[in-house]
């Protein structure tokens, strides 16, 4: 793209450049541009010195690459993405990041983030303790740019309030339950904390953030994918990327300073994303890492074996069957979602041999699944009065796995950066392991300790030992 043409063009400056990215809105993106709407491109960066080659890769192809896409049937497809026009390699400081993002032409700032990347605490509040976050205020405090999303886009906003570049969307995109709204919390918390409270009420009046919920199953490119995309296209490209063909996005209309048309190439805008994200982080999310623990528990490596295994598969359906569609299809509120269709279509898309996506990659970061996947089912079961038996099956695998780390007997390494490992071991290490993690408030939050979780774990720690005791099938 020529310089003049990228002055004129309106950016999205986005934060995280790794395979989801570029699996997803990247693509709604190129939609647009191959349908003749050229008024937007991306601009991408990471705020950390991770994935080097990866986006070295993509800068000495001027941030083009292939994406291979995979049916459930293993029919696969190849498609070059041009819409990111703008590859920023990282560098201490962020300067060049800061600089694109206070832009008056960057309308909206992106990110994907994992849910403990929002350093949240159980009620859904900042922790400024955790040490990444404490470190990225003192930085805030002296005017610099930080290393969590909120020291970045702090530093983004700092820079625009002072160009005067006018107002920004920050979208999330990511699996965090009402991640627009928790991240403004926490962005302005995160401000104030920092003695910056003329930016944070700037931000209030020049920001939105919307809540919006993202789909696309998008495992780590295998080591064979370049030569498969040598043979299929001709191109030898080094950041080749692979993608389940299913694909949604769901964002609640509300940017301050103009978006894409994407409503023309099938983003769904619409007033709450609440019930989709509902059902997405309930039935997908958790099931996926249901068949994740227990596939690892199994000896399989992959998400497709467990979800082919009967007795794994029976678990998943059985805990989205019998207590998720119950919680989400309220008497007089119904989903505007088929939820039971929506349930058989996931565990085909979970049984797509072809995507070869690893437990090792769905299992990380349980101590934040736990409570934002998992947890709300469980205290709306309860609340109702309703048996929790198929849901506890899933805390249960969780245990199993952890207590397999605990003695170092995982196959691969566990990585979970809501947990502190002092307190991962100490459960599994506990007289009563089952009692110890049910009494853990990060997972459990006000559930903590109740007398009706710890018996349905219990219970379900009986299932998952008769279920460890059978010959895998």
């Amino acid at each position: 793209m020529s310089t003049s043409a990228a002055d004129t063009a309106l950016v999205i400056l986005h934060l995280g450049l790794g395979s989801f990215h570029r699996a997803h809105q990247a693509v709604y993106l190129q939609r647009l541009i191959d349908a003749g709407d050229t008024r937007w491109h991306l601009a991408g960066t990471n705020i950390r010195p991770d994935m080097a080659d990866v986006v070295q890769a993509l800068a000495a192809q001027g941030g083009a690459y292939t994406l291979e896409t995979v049916t459930p049937q293993g029919a696969r497809s190849y498609q070059r993405i041009t819409a990111i026009r703008e590859v920023i390699p990282y560098a201490p400081g962020l300067a060049a990041m800061v600089a694109r993002g206070a832009d008056p032409a960057t309308r909206i700032v992106s990110f994907t983030v994992t849910e403990a990347g929002y350093y949240l605490d159980s009620a859904h509040r900042l922790d400024p303790s955790m040490p990444e976050l404490a470190a990225d205020v003192g930085r805030a405090q002296r005017g610099e740019a930080g290393e969590t999303i909120y020291g970045a886009v702090a530093a983004i906003l700092r820079a625009r309030r002072a160009a005067d570049a006018g107002p920004v969307t920050l979208l999330n995109c990511d699996n965090l339950r009402h991640n627009g709204e928790r991240f403004r919390a926490g962005l302005l918390a995160f401000l104030v904390a920092a003695g910056e409270t003329e930016l944070a009420a700037w931000t209030q009046q020049h920001t939105t953030c919307p809540n919006a919920m993202v789909d696309r199953i998008t495992p780590r490119p295998p080591p064979q994918l370049r030569a498969r995309v040598l043979a299929a296209t001709g191109v030898d490209d080094a950041a080749a990327i692979t993608a389940e063909s299913f694909i949604q996005w769901v964002i609640e209309d509300d940017f301050i300073a103009g978006r894409p048309a994407w409503e023309t190439v099938g983003v769904e805008l619409v007033r709450s994303v609440q019930p989709y994200e509902e059902a997405k982080i309930r039935i997908l999310n958790a099931t996926h890492s249901c068949i994740a623990w227990a596939g690892t528990l199994a000896g399989l490596s992959y998400i497709h074996e467990g979800t082919h295994n009967p007795a794994i598969r029976q678990m998943a359906y059985d805990y989205v069957t019998e207590d998720v569609i119950p919680c989400l299809n309220r008497p007089g509120e119904p989903s505007p979602v088929d939820l039971p269709a929506y349930r058989d279509v996931v565990l085909d898309r979970f049984g797509n041999p072809a995507i070869l996506d690893t437990n090792q990659r769905v299992a990380a970061d349980g101590f934040a699944k736990i409570p934002g996947f998992i947890a709300p089912t469980v205290r709306e079961r309860l609340a109702a009065g309703q048996s929790i038996d198929a849901v506890a099956m899933l805390p249960a695998l969780f245990l199993a796995f952890l207590q397999r780390w605990h003695r170092g007997e995982l196959p691969y390494a566990y990585q979970d950066q809501g947990m502190d490992p002092a307190v991962g071991h100490a459960i599994c290490a506990a007289a009563d392991p089952q009692a110890a993690l049910c009494a853990e408030p990060t997972l459990w939050g006000d559930l903590a300790g109740d007398a009706r979780l710890l018996a349905a774990l219990r219970n379900a720690s009986r299932c998952v030992a008769a279920f460890l005791a059978a010959p895998v099938r």
